[in-house]
């Protein structure tokens, strides 16, 4: 499929999203959120594709925010649609049976940081900075900040970034727990790439249940019995079975995804 505002490219079941608007830094507006929408439903509809990565064109930018200028003039029910539209697509990332990566190479500011948030994990280029700044613009942010940032930071910071509005650098990021790593800008796409060749080479079954239990915690027991039946189902699936021999029998395993 052909995109105005993305390019895609898949290659060893990676399948690379970059969002390709770098004279506006690759700002968020309408038609990236739809066309965004839609890679991420080919994400979950090809079976070639096995995890994905979201970043951004040229060297300044992942996204930084959303384009403001659509927001002028908007009701409160206007304002409340474009939320629910991110949150939509925003929680069809977070829940993505097949691992999505965010791949971090400048600007990751306000949609753009959320947009991150809602992916599995982060890596971050050198040059990457990240801030939630919408109380600068008399907003708050509206799809999942206040909630995604709280999960990876706790609230005591989530409090202070979000009432702030300032921006941290990928090395802070990295001491706060938003990132998982920092590499030179110019090895983040490779890096990102031999992270996911490695969990490619997982049973495709058993990583779809982990995202789903990861993203099923919630500090109480019905996380933990969700676990409990998510583990059971492995169970029943060819992978698990073929693992286990492949661990006795000394060699790699051959997924299928059964």
């Amino acid at each position: 499929m052909s995109y105005q505002t993305l390019l895609t490219s898949l290659e060893d079941g990676i399948f690379t999203i970059t969002i390709n608007r770098p004279d506006k830094l690759n700002a968020i507006n309408k038609t990236v959120m739809e066309e965004l929408g839609l890679a991420v439903a080919e994400i979950y509809n090809n079976p070639a594709i096995r995890s994905a990565i979201i970043t951004g064109a040229g060297p300044k930018a992942f996204v930084a925010g959303a384009d403001i200028t659509e927001f002028m003039g908007l009701s409160k029910e206007e304002g409340m649609a474009i939320a629910k539209k991110g949150h939509d697509i925003f929680f069809s990332i977070e829940r993505s049976p097949k691992p999505i990566v965010a791949a971090i190479n400048g600007f990751a500011l306000g949609g753009g940081c959320e947009l991150a948030l809602s992916c599995h994990f982060m890596i971050a280029a050198e040059n990457a900075k990240f801030g939630q700044p919408e109380v600068n613009l008399g907003l708050i942010p509206g799809y999942g900040g206040t909630q995604r940032l709280v999960q990876l930071v706790g609230k005591n910071r989530a409090m202070e970034l979000l009432m702030s509005g300032r921006t941290v650098n990928a090395q802070e990021a990295l001491t706060m727990g938003i990132v998982n790593e920092v590499v030179p800008q110019e090895n983040l796409l490779a890096r990102v790439k031999e992270i996911l060749t490695l969990i490619n080479s997982k049973a495709p079954i058993a990583l779809t249940k982990v995202i789903d239990c990861v993203n099923n915690f919630d500090h109480s027991k019905r996380g933990y019995d969700y676990e409990v039946a998510q583990f059971g189902e492995c169970f029943a699936t060819e992978d698990m079975k073929e693992g286990v021999n492949a661990f006795l029998e000394k060699r790699k395993a051959d997924f299928k995804g059964k």
